[in-house]
């Protein structure tokens, strides 16, 4: 089973920018469709940005103009740049790989935006 570590998170100000990373231990990463969700305290999970295999890309509304998915193959790697980041933003950010029916999550990141 693919396992999920993401890195990057942390302290910003509003108006800043982060870029998240999530590396995954698989042999096979390329056929995972993978996203991005976060969690803010007392809410539910909510997607941000999905990627496919293929590259395809999609977002919340939310994030739309402000975050971008992207996805490195050769280094297992899915990236979240964030720019323009609100104090809404804070919540713990977690990756996820998808196959089939199977979801996979990492252990989250917490991202933080205030002055």
């Amino acid at each position: 089973q693919v396992q999920l570590v993401e890195s990057g998170g942390g302290l910003v100000q509003p108006g800043g920018s982060l870029r998240l990373s999530c590396a995954a231990s698989t042999s096979i990463f390329s056929v995972y469709a993978m996203g991005w969700y976060r969690q803010a305290p007392g809410k539910q999970r909510d997607m941000l940005a999905t990627i496919t295999s293929a590259g395809s890309t999609n977002y919340a509304d939310s994030v739309k103009g402000r975050f971008t998915i992207s996805r490195d193959n050769a280094k297992n790697t899915v990236y979240l740049q964030m720019n323009s980041l609100k104090p809404e933003d804070t919540a713990v950010y977690y990756c996820s790989a998808i196959r089939g029916l199977v979801t996979t999550w990492g252990q989250g990141t917490q991202v933080t935006v205030s002055s």
